[in-house]
């Protein structure tokens, strides 16, 4: 008797046992059931020993009842207590699987599957499996034949008699006896059809690979051909029904359940070909048609049932076109490309919980071992496994993968399958989620052997190994390269020239030999310098290999770290500053004017990371102005004063430079941005700013080195063009004004000759020989023309515009804005000119017309020969000169009475007309996104080619990289350009009507 308020010693010996339940065992265990056995100990410590001890014996107590006589249930309880194999096999999987003590429950007899101890039991192959599914002859036998052949399987598993990669053969082998069983079925079911057709099935995924899971979807591809000479459509037809027919028998639920689904969406043409083709059907398809992925979704296949015989005839033939997979353009881009889509597709909420899928999960490593495969199983025919670890072992073997990143990724692929086969076997239910529930943790837990703190310790376990696979899935690609040209341990294996040779070209590098070289220069040796760099190579091989140009980012890469190799922050910064070793890979590879511009000065590295220092945002004008000043306050000269304010632009045009290539190409934990059109006013308003900045500069310093700290007359800079709009590119000249005003008391000629000198100084200076780019200076656009004086009076400016000026250069004028020098002249030479731009009542039809003939004698006249006008970004059709003309005429009409059109800035003034009801919405839009395409293609290709264009390059990379830089991934130029052309073809439509009026 328990005394009121204790615990029987029942209830202690239950917890001390893991039972979360212990009143209701208790409850169980004083049932009739188990009164034979209940007092022995054996009994407790061996439900103690399972994963889940209360579903144990939940599942013990419901075999019981469901024995149909109590001679069957004294049977079942003395082999239980005596037969210690039994028990642990039983109470293993009842404490393990609650759809497997279901099935018992309904076939109470099937416990004795679990009696047989033979030594050919320990691993049975698809003949025994075949001998236990003999008597199955329809589809409700077939499903309870296969549980109780799941029962044997699960059995071995969670008592450790097999490991995880003999669990998956036996689950493979167990569905390829399932599928000969099902075929059978429906050969009986349609003898005339089955004698008229060979179907041979070709088992795909995880079936064809020997590593099933014990709830997947079992992947097919069929073959038939004609028999007995019949005819070849007919035969088709039934080797199709035969085919539906044994689908059906596996997929379909009966009283028994399913078994699983059988898919062949892995066949040509997926869902939308034919279910069955003949032979040559799936060779021309392959050999024209076929996608990488399906190449690599080969690397599984093999016959399974059916016609084995045509079944081996389908590999033997397709075999050689999935070792040539690796020679297809854009191989491995392609392979990293599916992947990276599998991860986008999952849901958010469910990313973190992705056991199969997700970033460090199973999928990552298979993946891996696949594109290997691809790449050097053509030379080594050892490496052409389907299987996941066997294939990983033989990479080993062969150096192919650096021997301690093999192992590492063995034991994490074999515990993560491990936690796939537990999580699938509660339920029998096809999830690769980690549970939520701590029941269900602690279940899973303890059956992988974490007794201690179950749950915990899982968590610990499972992002200790994921963790592993995230930081060598990618880096198992790479690493190999790097021992190739590096000293190994005695006895370690190293990847063969060649087959580094191999694996760089199919990396997209076109000059292999010299990639090696590279890495020899950069990895070799025992200096801290070349273990750091060891360390940081394959991963920036990596990101080279994700652009158009990897040869040229490695080849940068070797030039930077060859001039900073001494230097002790550089290795450390993109060691341990996250951001900056993909930022500086990003940079290096996406065209030559970063580069060009950061090997004039490689500490500007430092502004790739995000520590002090760093960071890629621009700076605002009046933070470039007073650094510009002040540098050009220290220097001893106007020579040295401008050479320091060059450094400083060259410097911003590299960090502006750094900022738009990591923008559009994206880092790995910040995706590309997504608003063009802000990159697009990012450049252009941190180039204005810098050019503004490096003009005030170098005006301050020609008066201090002539003048001292005044000069005889006032002085502004009126910024013209595109620098007046802020919309500069990286290879914009600056147009500019040059605006004078005599200080009291200086004679007109004197101020003049100042003005004039300083206007020849400034242009001088910024134009020097140096390591750093020039800056042309453009006054083209100031009255008379060339021929006009390049400075002038703001009286002289009122006199001009009074008199002479044309409707072309109140044009001009919209875009003109104090850019450097003295305010409040600049102010009052914009007061000037206001009424010129803005004029009162707008233009007159005249204005109008002569503002067309000028655009319609542009468009005939200054279109170079040759060009394709469909794609030259200024002057093309619905180009930025359709656009801003367009605009621009608008606000001649307009300005005068919309004062948000009285802007410099194209897309604000575009914005404002449409605000104002002068545009339609979807007209602007369209008009914008012209502007912002062709503005971001010019400057693509200044990035790409390191001088500016206006149309896109002929070369091969150069487009290609022009095609990374705007979103387009490898092998899809055609599909940049097409587009290129639709969207300003559209935009063209809009300034036929809005401009031309027509």
């Amino acid at each position: 008797m328990t005394v009121p308020g204790r615990r029987s010693s029942t209830f202690t010996r239950l917890l001390r046992h893991g039972f979360t339940d212990p009143s209701a065992a208790e409850r169980l265990l004083e049932s009739v059931e188990l009164a034979p056995i209940r007092a022995d100990p054996v009994l407790l410590d061996a439900l103690g020993a399972t994963a889940d001890p209360d579903l144990a014996l939940r599942g013990l107590v419901r075999l019981l009842e469901a024995q149909p006589a109590h001679t069957a249930r004294r049977e079942l309880l003395d082999t239980l207590i005596s037969a210690k194999p039994l028990r642990d096999r039983l109470l293993g999987v009842l404490g393990a699987s609650a759809a497997l003590a279901d099935h018992l429950a309904r076939h109470p007899g099937d416990w004795h599957a679990l009696v047989t101890y033979e030594p050919q039991d320990l691993h049975p192959g698809v003949a025994e499996f075949e001998r236990q599914l003999a008597g199955a002859t329809d589809p409700v036998l077939l499903r309870v034949a296969y549980r109780r052949c799941l029962l044997s399987i699960a059995a071995r598993d969670v008592c450790g008699t097999t490991d995880v990669a003999q669990t998956a053969a036996e689950l493979a082998d167990l569905a390829t006896a399932t599928l000969r069983a099902a075929l059978g079925i429906a050969r009986a079911a349609a003898p005339d059809a089955a004698a008229s057709c060979r179907l041979a099935v070709i088992g795909m995924g995880k079936c064809g690979g020997h590593e099933l899971n014990y709830v997947s979807d079992v992947d097919v591809i069929f073959v038939g051909e004609a028999a007995g000479g019949a005819d070849e459509g007919k035969a088709l037809q039934a080797a199709t029904r035969l085919a539906s027919h044994m689908m059906r028998i596996c997929s379909e639920t009966t009283v028994e359940g399913t078994i699983w689904p059988v898919d062949a969406n892995l066949r040509p043409e997926g869902r939308n070909g034919p279910l069955v083709r003949t032979l040559s059907s799936h060779l021309a398809y392959y050999q024209r048609w076929a996608k990488t992925w399906e190449f690599q979704a080969l690397l599984k296949a093999r016959p399974v049932a059916g016609d084995l015989d045509l079944g081996e005839e389908y590999i033997a033939t397709l075999s050689p076109l999935v070792w040539q997979a690796a020679e297809r353009e854009n191989f491995v881009a392609d392979v990293q490309k599916m992947r990276r889509r599998v991860v986008a597709n999952i849901p958010a909420a469910e990313v973190e919980r992705e056991l199969k899928l997700g970033p460090g999960g199973l999928r990552d490593v298979e993946f891996a071992v696949q594109l290997l495969q691809l790449v050097h199983g053509r030379s080594d025919a050892s490496l052409r496994s389907g299987t996941t670890l066997d294939a990983l072992k033989a990479l080993a073997a062969g150096g192919y993968v650096g021997r301690a990143d093999a192992v590492q990724l063995d034991d994490a692929y074999r515990f993560l399958r491990s936690m796939e086969h537990r999580i699938q076997l509660y339920r029998l239910r096809r999830t690769h989620l980690v549970p939520e529930d701590d029941n269900d943790l602690r279940r899973l837990g303890r059956s992988l052997g974490l007794r201690t703190d179950p749950v915990a310790e899982l968590h610990r376990e499972w992002r200790r190994h994921t963790g592993v696979v995230r930081r060598l899935h990618e880096k198992l690609f790479y690493r190999p390269l790097l021992d190739a040209v590096a000293q190994l341990a005695p006895g370690e294996a190293r990847l063969s020239p060649d087959a580094a040779r191999e694996r760089l070209v199919a990396l997209g590098y076109a000059d292999p030999a010299a990639a090696l070289r590279h890495l020899e220069a950069l990895a070799s040796g025992v200096t801290r310098k070349a273990a750091i760099q060891r360390t940081l190579l394959p991963v920036l091989l990596g990101w080279f290999a994700d652009s158009a140009d990897p040869d040229a980012g490695l080849l940068n890469f070797r030039k930077v770290s060859d001039a900073l190799g001494k230097t002790p922050w550089y290795l450390r910064l993109l060691r341990d500053e996250g951001a900056a070793a993909e930022n500086l890979a990003r940079v290096l590879s996406a065209g030559k004017l970063a580069p060009d511009l950061l090997m004039r000065a490689p500490e500007a590295v430092a502004l790739l990371g995000d520590g002090d220092g760093g960071g890629l945002e621009p700076r605002t004008g009046a933070h470039l102005e007073q650094e510009v000043l002040a540098a050009v306050g220290r220097a001893e000269n106007a020579e040295q004063a401008v050479t320091v304010a060059r450094g400083v632009r060259r410097r911003e045009l590299f960090r502006t430079a750094a900022t738009d290539i990591v923008g559009s190409y994206g880092t790995e934990e910040t995706p590309a941005r997504p608003d063009q059109g802000a990159l697009v006013d990012m450049v252009g308003g941190a180039v204005s700013d810098l050019t503004a900045a490096t003009l005030a500069g170098t005006l301050r310093a020609v008066v201090r080195d002539r003048w001292g700290d005044t000069l005889p007359t006032r002085f502004a800079v009126i910024g013209m063009g595109r620098f007046g709009g802020h919309e500069l590119g990286y290879g914009s000249d600056a147009d500019v004004l040059f605006v004078h005003e005599p200080r009291e008391g200086v004679d007109e000629q004197e101020a003049a000759e100042a003005a004039n000198t300083v206007v020849a100084e400034m242009r001088r200076l910024l134009q020097l020989p140096s390591t750093d780019p020039p800056l042309l200076i453009d006054a083209d656009l100031r009255p008379e023309g060339k021929s006009g004086p390049l400075v002038r009076t703001l009286t002289s400016y009122e006199a001009y515009y009074r008199r002479w000026s044309l409707v072309w250069e109140s044009q001009a004028l919209l875009r003109a804005e104090p850019v450097a020098g003295d305010e409040d002249l600049g102010r009052r030479f914009i007061e000037l000119i206001d009424p010129l731009r803005y004029p009162a009542e707008g233009l007159g039809d005249e204005a109008v017309r002569e503002i067309r003939r000028l655009k319609a004698r542009m468009e005939s006249e200054r279109l170079p020969r040759g060009a394709d006008k469909t794609l030259h970004t200024k002057l093309g059709r619905g180009g930025l000169s359709d656009v801003e003309w367009t605009v621009q005429l608008l606000q001649l009409q307009h300005g005068w009475v919309e004062p948000g059109l009285r802007t410099t800035r194209t897309r604000a003034a575009l914005a404002a007309a449409c605000a104002a009801g002068l545009i339609p919405g979807e007209d602007a839009a369209i008009l914008d996104e012209a502007w912002v395409l062709a503005t971001r293609v010019r400057n693509a290709v200044m990035l790409v080619r390191g001088r500016a264009g206006d149309t896109f390059p002929s070369q091969s990379r150069e487009l290609a990289a022009v095609g990374r830089y705007l979103g387009y991934g490898p092998g899809h130029v055609g599909d940049m350009l097409d587009d290129y052309r639709r969207t300003t073809r559209r935009a063209r439509a809009v300034v036929e009507e809005l401009f031309y009026g027509a």
